[in-house]
C-alpha cells in the first residue's frame, strides 16, 4: 500500500471470499474506471458541482485511473521488503488519456472550468505534454512531482531519505519552464502541499537564524516562474517542519504510522536504523504539513477554542511564527515573510506579461547553488537572482546584463548590490531586479 508499506494493496474480503484494490488503505478501495457505469458515475458528480458554480477541480492521484489489467507482481528494488512498489503498473495506465479526454468531451468541454490533476511518477515530456498540452483536450495543467520528489529515493518509496545537492533545484525548474514555452503547454508552480513537508525545511535552513530569509527565497522562486502559482497554507509565514524531538507517537497520519510500525518490525532493538528512521519521519512525513495553522500566540495557537483538542500538537514555534505577529510587524525595510509574499505578489500582478505569460531563461547554467533566471516580455525584462546555499558566493552575470532597479530582496536594509558587474549573495539571500532595456 502507498500510505502502508507494509501492507498488500489487495485487501481480503471475507462476505465475497475475493480481494479488492486497495492502492492506498483497505478503507479506500480503487474505483474500476474500467467499468462505463463508473466513468458516468464521476461525470454525474462534476456536473453535479459545476452546475452549482464550481470554478473546478484537483483531481487527486488522477493518472492512477488505469491499471494494467493483468495486475503483474512488482518487480523487486528494495531487498528485505516484503511488499514491492509497483507504481509502474497503476501510473500512467493504458487507457489513462482516453479516461481523461473522455472527461473532458463528456463534461468539462461544456463549462467554463479549470483543472489540475495531481500526477506522480510522471516525468516524460511526451507523458506531460499529452495532459497539458494546449491541444490536448484533457487538463489545463498538473502536479509535476519532480521537485518535491527530491530527496526521494527514487524508485524506492516515499518516506526515504537522499541528499540533494542545489543545483538540482534549478535543473528541475527550468526543465518544465522551457518544456511548457517551447511546446504550448502550462504549468503549476509549487514546492509545498499537504502531502509534503515544509518548504523552508527541506529546500533551506529553517533555523532561527535564517527561516525568514530562506522562506522569502522561495517565495521570489516561485512567484516569479511561469504558470499558475499555488501556495499551500502557512507556507505565506514561513511554517516549520516538526521538531525533531518530537515522538513518533505525535505522528496522526496513517503513512506515518504505519511507516513506524513497520520500521520496529523490520528492526528491534537497533537503534541506528530507528534513528534514521525517526529522521525521517521528521524529514518526509505528510504530518509536517498537516499540524494545526498558526494564526496567534494565543494556546493552539488560535486555530481552536482553547477548551479544544485540535487532532495534533501545534508546532512549538507558534507564539513567535504566525499570521498575527507577522501581520503587526512594521518594518519597511524588513518585511515579515507574509508581508513578503503579499508585496511579491503585488509585482507578479503588476507585468503579468512579463511573470505569467513571458520568455524564461536560466542564467546560471552550472553546478554552483546560484539560481539565475531571467523573465522577459515585449517590453520589459526581469531578473531573480538566488543562493541556494548557507555559504556566501559570488555570481557574475552576463556582460550586457545592467540592473536598473533592485525591486525585492530576503535581506533588510536598503540595497547595496551592484547594478553591473559581479555581485555577492550573502547565506540563503535572493533578489529581483528589473533590468535596463535598450
Amino acid at each position: 500500500m502507498l500510505l502502508g508499506e507494509a501492507n498488500s494493496a489487495w485487501t481480503y474480503d471475507e462476505k465475497t471470499d475475493e480481494y479488492f484494490l486497495s492502492l492506498f488503505t483497505a478503507e479506500q478501495p480503487d474505483l474500476n474506471w474500467e467499468n462505463p457505469a463508473v466513468r458516468e458515475a464521476v461525470n454525474d458528480i462534476l456536473r453535479f458541482w459545476l452546475d452549482r458554480g464550481a470554478s473546478g477541480f484537483r483531481m487527486d492521484v488522477i493518472n492512477m485511473i488505469s491499471k494494467v489489467q493483468e495486475f503483474p507482481d512488482a518487480p523487486v528494488v528494495a531487498p528485505g521488503h516484503k511488499y514491492q512498489p509497483g507504481y509502474k503498473f497503476y501510473t500512467n495506465g493504458p487507457r489513462l488519456h482516453e479516461f481523461l479526454h473522455g472527461m473532458y468531451t463528456d463534461v468539462l468541454s461544456k463549462y467554463d472550468t479549470i483543472t489540475v490533476g495531481e500526477m506522480p511518477w510522471c516525468r516524460e515530456a511526451d507523458d506531460i505534454l499529452r495532459v497539458v498540452g494546449a491541444k490536448a483536450e484533457e487538463l489545463n495543467m498538473i502536479f509535476i512531482f519532480e521537485l518535491v520528489d527530491i530527496d526521494d529515493d527514487w524508485g524506492r518509496f516515499r518516506l526515504s531519505l537522499r541528499h540533494f545537492e542545489p543545483h538540482e533545484i534549478k535543473e528541475i525548474q527550468t526543465r518544465y519552464q522551457r518544456m511548457m514555452i517551447e511546446r504550448d503547454g502550462w504549468n503549476s508552480v509549487f514546492c509545498e502541499n499537504h502531502d509534503n513537508p515544509r518548504s523552508v525545511t527541506r529546500y533551506t535552513d529553517d533555523s532561527d537564524q535564517y527561516r525568514e530569509i530562506s522562506a522569502k527565497l522561495l517565495c521570489l522562486m516561485e512567484t516569479f516562474l511561469c504558470g499558475t502559482l499555488y501556495v499551500y497554507q502557512g507556507q505565506e509565514i514561513g511554517m516549520r517542519n516538526i521538531p525533531p524531538e518530537w515522538d513518533p507517537s505525535e505522528y496522526k497520519d496513517v503513512e506515518s504510522q504505519n511507516y513506524w510500525k513497520k520500521m520496529k518490525e523490520m528492526h528491534p532493538g537497533d537503534k541506528e536504523k530507528l534513528d534514521f528512521a525517526r529522521k525521517v519521519l521528521q524529514r518526509k512525513a505528510r504530518d509536517n504539513a498537516r499540524t494545526p495553522m498558526q494564526w496567534t500566540s494565543h494556546p493552539h495557537s488560535g486555530f481552536c477554542e482553547e477548551t479544544t483538542t485540535p487532532w495534533m500538537r501545534v508546532n512549538d514555534d507558534y507564539k513567535t511564527v504566525n499570521v498575527s505577529v507577522q501581520r503587526a510587524h512594521q518594518d519597511s525595510e524588513n518585511l515579515s515573510v507574509l508581508q513578503f509574499w503579499k508585496e511579491s505578489l503585488v509585482v507578479r500582478k503588476s507585468d503579468k506579461d512579463s511573470f505569467i505569460y513571458g520568455d524564461y531563461q536560466l542564467l546560471s547554467n552550472d553546478a554552483s547553488p546560484i539560481f539565475a533566471y531571467q523573465r522577459t516580455s515585449k517590453s520589459r525584462t526581469w531578473i531573480v537572482v538566488l543562493n541556494l546555499s548557507g555559504d556566501a558566493v559570488k555570481w557574475d552575470p552576463p556582460h550586457s546584463l545592467k540592473i536598473e532597479e533592485w525591486k525585492l530582496g530576503t535581506y533588510s536594509g536598503k540595497f547595496t548590490q551592484p547594478k553591473a558587474g559581479q555581485i555577492e549573495l550573502r547565506p540563503w539571500e535572493g533578489l529581483l531586479g528589473k533590468a535596463l532595456t535598450t
